[in-house]
């Protein structure tokens, strides 16, 4: 592949990384809610996602949603459930009496959620079709499946470092306030609310 090409497409892939959106509005929450550990979890079920995604579009999977428009819509109905199921789940943990006695959410179960939350989002689906194949050349040596798969591993160092940044970030903050007693319960509402606010968001966006 073009040098050029793929320095544009790092520059592309780090502004896009730094836009808030699901993905990192999800990050955050965790943080917030489990620590650093938890946020760097996070970022890397988010990779995870992306890599899923990659290997869709190599395979040709992702134009099965351009062709069939309510496959997207499946998609994000299910998103909407699963969000809105992750802010049922923080706002149970925000009411238990004993905070500081709570036990922790596995960083096994945020994984796997942050893997779904990535691949039920159908704005990354749109993303694939709509932004990485600009970056694609027919004339390159290399086979377009190849060439995919070789920007979707670039999407993925570029996203995990923007990720992870912000999941270490947002956990030590939490780690620093939940030292005050009760600030833990706050803490849960707020990823409730980012969560419940995501579903919202997905669930009244216009995906043409």
């Amino acid at each position: 592949m073009d040098l050029g090409i793929v320095l544009a497409f790092i520059g592309a892939a780090a502004v896009i990384s730094l836009v808030p959106g699901p993905d990192m509005m999800y990050i955050l929450a965790n943080g917030i809610s489990t620590g650093p550990r938890g946020g760097v979890v996070a970022a890397v079920g988010m990779s995870t996602g992306v890599l899923v995604h990659t290997v869709a579009a190599a395979l040709g999977l992702t134009a099965v949603f351009q062709a069939v428009p309510a496959a997207l819509e499946v998609v994000r109905i299910a998103g909407v459930v699963f969000l809105l199921y992750l802010a049922v789940q923080s706002l149970r943990s925000s009411a238990l009496p004993d905070v500081r006695g709570a036990p922790a959410r596995s960083l096994g179960r945020i994984y796997g959620m942050a893997v779904l939350t990535n691949v039920s989002n159908p704005k990354v689906i749109l993303f694939y079709l709509a932004f990485v194949p600009q970056f694609v050349s027919l004339d390159a040596p290399w086979p377009v499946p190849v060439q995919l798969l070789a920007l979707g591993g670039l999407l993925l160092v570029v996203g995990i470092c923007v990720d992870a940044a912000v999941g270490v970030s947002s956990g030590w903050l939490s780690n620093v306030l939940v030292r005050h007693r009760g600030v833990q319960r706050w803490l849960d509402r707020a990823a409730a609310l980012l969560f419940g606010g995501l579903a919202l968001r997905l669930a009244t966006e216009d995906l043409r």
